[in-house]
């Protein structure tokens, strides 16, 4: 089935974000229809990208980018103008595809998609679930939508609830590891500045090895790492107060979460 119309129904982050990987893949901005609860908000992204706020109906694609709490009110607000020809994609961290089913209360073809925050720089994420009665056409159009904003990966619904707590809220990690840094390069004497300047341009070279070196983190690691210096003292650190599973603490309460909001 062609998809023509699309309708974007949240315009945060993420709804922004997806309305940038549309416009990339082709999609006319005049064949896309936002809706929000914040009106300052739609007219907003209408006079940035020439979008139309109108009533979603004959939509081809409907793409869900609400809060998961809100499914429910939302499904209701929606019923009327949605028929069972629609895709529906649903961002929705944590909510399952049978209570999406459910929400509406009609067979729909539906695909959950968990993207991250770094889209809206075409360095994205964006991880696929195919619904049981999704064709295999509209998984093609929609990794060829995202594919505009970063890279793509194809999972099973099984392990989106693990997805969501490593790359979902992964970019979230890797800001608060920047922020712990800048503060004990703060500790360690050098000024607000300088220590922004050296974490941020560090992170983003040390990323760059691992995208463009061709070898694991682990490898990297090892290259840098000389027997007895300094790299050695700080790496057995983070050793010693358990790195490993602070980590996996940290993305296992994510899981968790997850999970619950299915719920």
């Amino acid at each position: 089935m062609t998809i023509s119309k699309v309708a974007i129904v949240g315009t945060g982050v993420m709804g922004e974000g997806i309305i940038n990987s549309l416009l990339k893949a082709g999609t006319k901005p005049n064949s896309i229809v936002i809706r929000d609860k914040r009106v300052d908000r739609v007219q907003e992204l209408v006079s940035q990208y020439g979008l139309k706020a109108e009533s979603i109906q004959g939509s081809d694609a409907v793409i869900l980018a609400v809060k998961p709490q809100d499914l429910e009110k939302c499904a209701d607000e929606l019923k009327s103008e949605i028929s069972d020809q629609v895709l529906l994609v649903s961002l929705l961290a944590g909510v399952t595809s049978a209570r999406i089913s459910d929400a509406f209360g009609i067979a729909l073809r539906i695909i959950r998609v968990m993207p991250n925050t770094p889209i809206l720089l075409g360095e994205g994420m964006s991880v696929i679930t195919r619904g049981k009665t999704a064709l295999e056409t509209d998984l093609a159009w929609l990794e060829g939508v995202l594919s505009k904003s970063g890279k793509t990966l194809v999972v099973d619904e099984s392990l989106m609830d693990a997805v969501t707590a490593t790359s979902g809220s992964g970019p979230a990690y890797f800001f608060g590891f920047v922020e712990s840094m800048i503060k004990a390069a703060n500790k360690l004497g050098l000024s607000e500045q300088d220590a922004k300047l050296l974490v941020h341009q560090t992170l983003i070279g040390a990323a760059k090895m691992i995208e463009g070196s061709g070898k694991d983190a682990g490898t990297l690691r090892k290259e840098v790492t000389s027997p007895n210096g300094t790299t050695a003292a700080a790496l057995s650190s983070f050793e010693s107060n358990g790195l490993d599973e602070i980590v996996y603490k940290a993305m296992k309460a994510a899981k968790d979460r997850s999970e619950e909001l299915s719920n």
